[in-house]
């Protein structure tokens, strides 16, 4: 019995070691074969489900559509939605899965249905896919086999652990086809029906929710009728369980199919084309006020209409928002549907001649720094340097002119000469130092042409110039502080308006920028036009400008709240007769800011300006010579203190009857007085007293006194010192003819003319002579009746 119960011992226990055996090899090959199974499960999910390419839509910051380009494929799919309208989720789920939101991607119900279904008639009539299922499949792409299907439904599965149901129908609404090459929800709605999916119909989320089951059904010229069927029987689905109601139902099956696709809109194109390029296959919201654009594209298109007349074809123009640093409107050309006259340049971005539109910069470094005071005088006669001679607009020399009014006339050669004193390079650095990223040429390259347009800039970077100098006055007086400013955007983004790091040297200080803006609201163009005519509701600081050969004119506009810049002429560089900036982008630029709210004027920064006593009459600190009654009190930079003091204010001694200069020696019975004169420069004052009557020349020296003094009594207008003259030929073939002018104190006075040591003859009041000088270098001397000579050199080509 014993043995025999340890037989069967060990018999047992062998069995038991040979089915464990067994078992371990099973689990051996089973246990890392389910890991296997379920890694693949997990994984097998692609990370962004589909891989396809997709169009780039551009919004408004309110969300409103301002155009799209089609995606590479050629296809209209806009990316993917952050959610799906209810109605269109309503009459999807009751067409295509009534029973989605309990299913885990797979319906068993369904399947035994169609099993059944497809037995009956023979053929495949229904595949019993989920919403789910045809996610899947539209990520997939694959040919419709049993295989394909149970992978579909494996992947259904995975695909509900990682998404919600609402992501899920977003997935399907995006990338389900809409007929043609409209695929998604929000592109057919915009196609099909010209709105946003958000304000879908019934009607309409209903004929989409059947589409994708027939999308070529979507076809304006035939298979309407099998699509409206399909359409009204499926309201009648919603209608029957009372999902909506009778009224509803009715309008909804009364609604018509769309007969023609509609255009998408086309709003800012050129911006949206920008981002296309930059940011292409994504969905953009932008900084711009879709209400603005449009009034700022009707403003542009009317004046355009008017400026056509003349051959000026093109006009661009940008809003920028001061205190959100964004871009509110933004017009790079006009007519873009139209490809002839260079429609589609965006001009934004397009390098043109800059004209006068730099002038405010130099005015404001020169006053910032105390090199200039906003009323100092400034010379305004006919120059030549190393043989560049700059005109005015209007051809015509007030011999001097107070800084601030030769910003506000534009004029050009105040500016040339103030250029020459600041430095060309010293300009140069500190204009890419502001943004104007075309000076891709040495300094040297532009000389003094560089004030007067000889350089080309972007309206983009000219008008943010003039935007970070409104945005650094803005905070200054703010916090009495500056700090560094980003770049304006057109991409909405919370940290627009952020400032940057607090710093000790802007730019340019508040002050300057101030009494910069002080002078550009007092623009005058008399020989252009009478701004006082223009009904401008608000105070703006504005400047224009017109490149040579009327190609191009320009306006900036600033207030508190906006800067405004404006662009017209022609794409390709035409020029055109008339074509200034004050009167075409001026006018358009005045128009825009009567569109957008107002704005209180710029708050005076008295923290950065000091007070001190200037001269009236010379702008310049007082002097000891300048008269009490002609010192004005007035705000100016603190390094203005610096400056030199009125260096045209000089004590002369004049005789009682103040008819004739004297000494205290050969003053005798005329007796003397001594007094302060307001003398300027001979050639200064040649031009300054035809537009100043009450200025006054210095009197003579009387007959009984030697003349002795440092008052030049004359100066040459022409040639200038060293000059080197070209004399072109008459018509007949002779030499032509070179005029010398000379301004005198005292006109009445004879001139004596040599030239080279050869007397030419004499002149009394208009101090011209002409002459027909030989090549080479020449001397040419003049002498008065009081004995006072001057000398100067020339040289003839």
């Amino acid at each position: 019995m014993v043995k025999q119960y340890i037989h069967k011992s060990k018999t047992y226990i062998f069995s038991l070691r040979k089915r464990y055996r067994k078992a371990k090899r099973k689990y051996q090959i089973g246990i890392p074969l389910c890991l296997i199974l379920l890694v693949w499960y997990i994984l097998c999910l692609p990370p962004p489900l589909f891989h396809v390419p997709y169009s780039t839509v551009v919004s408004d910051r309110h969300e409103e559509l301002l155009g799209a380009r089609i995606a590479d494929d050629q296809q209209w799919r806009f990316p993917t939605s952050d959610s799906v309208p209810e109605k269109y989720k309503i009459c999807l789920i009751e067409f295509e899965d009534r029973h989605f939101r309990s299913h885990w991607g797979v319906n068993p119900l369904a399947i035994a249905r169609a099993i059944k279904q497809n037995i009956g008639t023979g053929r495949i009539v229904s595949g019993a896919s989920t919403i789910t299922m045809q996610t899947i499949r539209l990520s997939r792409k694959e040919s419709r086999t049993f295989g394909e299907k149970f992978i579909e439904m494996i992947l259904a599965t995975r695909l509900e652990f990682s998404y919600s149901k609402d992501e899920i129908l977003n997935l399907y609404a995006s990338h389900a086809p809409m007929g043609g090459n409209v695929v998604g929800i929000d592109a057919a709605s915009w196609r099909y029906f010209g709105h946003q999916a958000a304000t879908l119909s019934w009607a309409e989320a209903a004929t989409l929710a059947v589409l994708p089951n027939s999308p070529s059904l979507m076809h304006f010229g035939r298979n309407r009728d099998k699509l409206l069927n399909k359409r009204n029987k499926l309201l009648g689905a919603l209608h029957q369980r009372n999902i909506i109601e009778k009224v509803d139902y009715e309008l909804a099956m009364a609604e018509p199919l769309p007969f023609q696709p509609y255009p998408l809109p086309q709003v800012t194109p050129h911006l949206v084309t920008r981002i296309y390029k930059e940011n292409g296959g994504r969905h953009i919201t932008s900084t711009i006020d879709k209400y603005q654009q449009e009034r700022t594209e009707s403003i542009l298109n009317r004046w355009n209409a008017e400026f056509a007349q003349n051959g000026v074809k093109n006009i661009a123009a940008i809003v920028f928002d001061v205190e959100k640093n964004e871009v509110l409107a933004y017009c790079g050309n006009v007519n873009f549907e139209k490809e002839a006259s260079g429609n589609q340049v965006d001009v934004i971005q397009a390098p043109r001649s800059t004209g006068s539109i730099l002038k405010p910069f130099l005015y404001c470094a020169m006053l910032q720094e105390g090199e200039l005071l906003p009323d100092q005088l400034l010379p305004d006669i006919p120059i030549n340097i190393n043989g560049f001679a700059p005109k005015n607009f209007s051809l015509q020399y007030d011999g001097a002119t107070h800084a601030s009014e030769a910003l506000a006339r534009s004029l050009n050669v105040p500016f040339v000469v103030s250029l020459r004193n600041y430095s060309i390079p010293k300009f140069y650095n500190l204009l890419k130092k502001a943004g104007m990223t075309t000076l891709d040429r040495p300094a040297d390259n532009y000389g003094l042409s560089l004030i007067l347009g000889g350089a080309e800039g972007k309206l983009w970077d000219i008008s943010y110039m003039y935007l970070s100098m409104a945005q650094q006055l803005n905070l200054f007086n703010e916090e009495n502080r500056y700090y560094e400013l980003k770049k304006p955007s057109y991409i909405l983004n919370e940290k627009n308006s952020e400032r940057g790091d607090r710093i000790k040297s802007p730019l340019f200080s508040a002050g300057a920028i101030w009494q910069t803006f002080d002078a550009l609201t007092n623009l005058n163009r008399p020989e252009e036009i009478d701004w006082r005519s223009i009904p401008s509701i608000q105070k703006i600081a504005w400047k224009t400008g017109t490149s040579f050969g009327f190609r191009d004119g320009w306006a900036i506009g600033v207030s508190p709240k906006y800067v405004v810049g404006v662009w017209v002429g022609n794409s390709d560089g035409e020029g055109r007769p008339g074509l200034t900036g004050a009167r075409t982008a001026g006018m358009v630029m005045f128009d825009i800011f009567n569109s957008l709210p107002q704005s209180r004027w710029f708050e005076r920064p008295d923290r950065d300006l000091v007070r001190a006593e200037i001269c009236h009459e010379s702008g310049f600190l007082k002097s000891m010579n300048c008269p009490e009654a002609g010192t004005d009190t007035m705000w100016i930079c603190k390094r203005g203190l610096d400056a030199k003091p009125c260096p045209y204010h000089k004590l002369v001694h004049l005789s009682e009857d103040m008819r004739y200069q004297v000494y205290e020696n050969c003053a005798g019975s005329r007796g003397i007085v001594h007094t302060s004169w307001f003398i300027l420069p001979p050639s200064w004052e040649w031009y300054y007293k035809e537009q100043h009557p009450a200025y006054r020349s210095l009197p003579p020296y009387s007959p009984e006194c030697s003349k002795n003094s440092d008052i030049k009594p004359m100066e040459f207008i022409y040639p200038f010192p060293n000059a080197v003259i070209s004399l072109p030929k008459q018509l007949d073939g002779s030499p032509g003819q070179l005029i010398f002018e000379l301004a005198h104190r005292s006109p009445q006075s004879r001139v004596f003319w040599h030239l080279d040591g050869q007397y030419l003859g004499e002149t009394e009041i208009f101090h011209k002579k002409e002459c027909i000088p030989g090549k080479g270098g020449h001397i040419l001397t003049v002498v008065d009746d009081t004995g006072a000579s001057l000398s100067i050199k020339f040289t003839i080509k």
